[in-house]
């Protein structure tokens, strides 16, 4: 058993102490823990139930009929929320332990269960008509209040995933999704904005201390949302590339500060992989503007194999550094 591990994974809020005294106390004795496989495969249950009922219902629809199955979508849907109205513990600033071990797993079916019956709704009887918008906002509020509520990560994860999927409908044209025209501007500043925000309201969440242990999760998303468009806006805006990969580099020096002050190589690695990416551009967009000057073939090949090998020699230098006290 990795109890450094579950250390690890105890100071990141993850595990309850109850748990990681159950570790020390089964490494004591030589005991060999299940709470990682039976977590797992109770997550497992919860996604392969939801979509077992999906596939029933495309394949027995005709028979079912809409209402019955909505009505049991429903039951479904509020027989989870009230048990875990019921099970709760009091709401607080900081982590709240789940009372029991199947209350997490019970709210995460109750949230995918709503969003199938107003997806359902709207697919099948379009309540919410053209606001496709509404039809997005609905839903996330009520999953960013879940997430809050009954302190989950899981359904924060779904909140957020939600508003990006509202942003995207709300702040941008519905002509540019169904075309799939992914590098047009509006889309792109979308990214920039809502990955932004997403930083910002991580930082906030960290300094204040209401839900900081939310922090890991807001940035995870808003890290990889906004580098991914800003490389984006980089590959795209050919005239002004140097402009937007000095807007990356900006503030991919700020999340690596911020990654070296939390201790977290994972996000070091995230940082400098999307920056070396962008630089990588650069170079390359330069070579082709100097060719017939100079070998641009050499020369770019001179620099993804010294470039590569700096990259890997840095990472091992940050990693031993951080080895020490490794956040995620």
């Amino acid at each position: 058993m990795n109890i450094p591990l579950f250390k690890k994974w105890h100071a990141e809020g993850l595990i309850p102490d109850i748990s990681l005294q159950r570790a020390e106390t089964f490494e004591s004795r030589g005991l060999f823990s299940l709470f990682l496989e039976l977590r797992f495969l109770l997550y497992l249950g919860v996604l392969l139930l939801t979509g077992g009922l999906g596939i029933l219902v495309y394949k027995h629809i005709d028979t079912i009929g809409h209402q019955a199955v909505l009505a049991f979508i429903g039951l479904v849907t509020a027989g989870c929320f009230a048990y875990c109205f019921r099970k709760k513990a009091p709401l607080r600033r900081v982590k709240v332990e789940a009372p029991n071990s199947l209350f997490d797993y019970v709210l995460l079916l109750g949230c995918l269960s709503l969003l199938i019956f107003l997806g359902y709704l709207q697919y099948q009887y379009d309540v919410f008509g053209d606001r496709y918008g509404m039809a997005t906002f609905i839903p996330m509020v009520i999953l960013f209040a879940s997430a809050y509520y009954f302190d989950h990560l899981g359904v924060l994860s779904l909140a957020i995933t939600n508003l990006a999927a509202w942003a995207g409908i709300a702040l941008t044209p519905l002509t540019i999704l169904k075309a799939g025209n992914w590098s047009d501007p509006r889309l792109i500043y979308t990214g920039i904005l809502l990955g932004a925000v997403l930083l910002a309201w991580a930082r906030l969440s960290w300094q204040r201390g209401y839900k900081a242990h939310f922090e890991l999760t807001y940035t995870n998303f808003g890290l990889h949302l906004f580098f991914i468009a800003a490389l984006t806006g980089l590959f795209t805006f050919d005239d002004i590339y140097l402009w937007w990969f000095a807007v990356q580099s900006v503030i991919g020096w700020f999340c690596f500060r911020q990654a070296m002050r939390r201790r977290s190589f994972y996000f070091v690695l995230a940082v400098l992989a999307y920056l070396y990416i962008g630089l990588s551009y650069v170079v390359i967009e330069g070579l082709i503007h100097m060719s017939g000057r100079i070998d641009v073939f050499a020369i770019g090949l001179y620099y993804f194999i010294f470039s590569a090998v700096g990259m890997t020699l840095l990472l091992v230098f940050l990693n031993r550094r951080l080895r020490s006290d490794d956040r995620l």
